[in-house]
């Protein structure tokens, strides 16, 4: 059975800024979508095509704490420098993800590679909040880089394009990152005429974001720069571009637990987003210049 479209929401009509370099669009929590409902994941930020011009300011976000969750930076277009208290650095370039785990709680900071910022030019990404279990909200933090050469690739049939597996499983290809809960995270990169098929577990929450192009979903045309939350019936799901386009799909098995968040902590009680507060003024997430 086919998945059905529950509902399409449209890119919002003005962007938010994160800091000074990120300039993004908001679908979730955002567009009607509620965390509960799209459960493992909490957030998705999509910073659409944007050339902010060259600088010697260099562009970003500076230091501030997470726990409780992993945050998944998806690089489409130029590059993001990252800095956190555990010891991690390190830049992704197009088709590299940053996979960075929060756990008891981290200090981070990302901006524009310096080369980059410095001569400009368009710049493109996703980031993605993925909530963790409550029994793994307290792991250590740590950190996942993941190049455009470690990623799982599925070669579509008739030069129909590639699927990069990010995290899960496409087709008997596995994915590059280590998740603490079911996950699906495909960045697939069709050429005109390239259809994509695969399946997905209803019991699955499932989305899929148009970076670019224009694409049919089991049927149904989908402009760019849309959100598509699919329904919990159905496994199967076929993509099909008329011109090149490139779509990022993701699934997960819900994490049935309260979800109670503060900013930048994501707890299930009360008590324990306090306690998180207090641990990070007491300075227990590290330092970071």
């Amino acid at each position: 059975m086919k998945k059905i479209i529950e509902k399409i929401a449209a890119k919002p009509a003005r962007p938010g800024m994160v800091g000074d370099g990120f300039r993004v669009f908001n679908f979730i929590p955002g567009a009607g979508i509620l965390q509960k409902r799209i459960s493992p994941f909490l957030m998705l930020d999509f910073n659409a095509e944007y050339d902010f011009g060259p600088s010697d300011h260099i562009r970003g976000v500076d230091v501030h704490p997470h726990k409780g969750f992993e945050t998944v930076t998806i690089a489409y277009k130029g590059s993001v420098a990252h800095y956190d208290s555990s010891g991690s650095s390190g830049v992704i370039n197009p088709g590299d993800v940053q996979w960075m785990t929060a756990g008891n709680g981290i200090l981070h900071k990302e901006f524009h590679e310096e080369s980059f910022s410095r001569k400009g030019g368009p710049f493109e990404m996703v980031q993605l909040w993925v909530n963790l279990p409550k029994k793994d909200k307290s792991v250590d933090p740590h950190y996942q880089a993941l190049t455009a050469d470690k990623m799982g690739k599925l070669v579509l049939d008739n030069d129909g394009g590639v699927v990069n597996v990010i995290a899960g499983n496409a087709n008997g290809v596995s994915g590059a990152a280590s998740t603490y809960t079911p996950v699906n995270l495909f960045d697939v990169r069709l050429n005109a005429g390239g259809a994509f098929k695969t399946s997905i577990p209803a019991t699955h929450n499932t989305a899929l974001l148009v970076i670019n192009g224009n694409i049919t979903i089991n049927g149904t045309p989908v402009a760019e720069h849309s959100f598509v939350l699919f329904g919990n019936e159905g496994e199967e799901l076929e993509l099909t571009a008329d011109k090149n386009a490139v779509v990022l799909v993701l699934s997960g098995e819900p994490i049935n637990e309260p979800i109670v968040s503060y900013g930048p902590f994501v707890m299930n009680t009360k008590e324990e987003i306090e306690q998180a507060i207090m641990d990070y003024n007491l300075g227990k997430f590290g330092v970071l210049d």
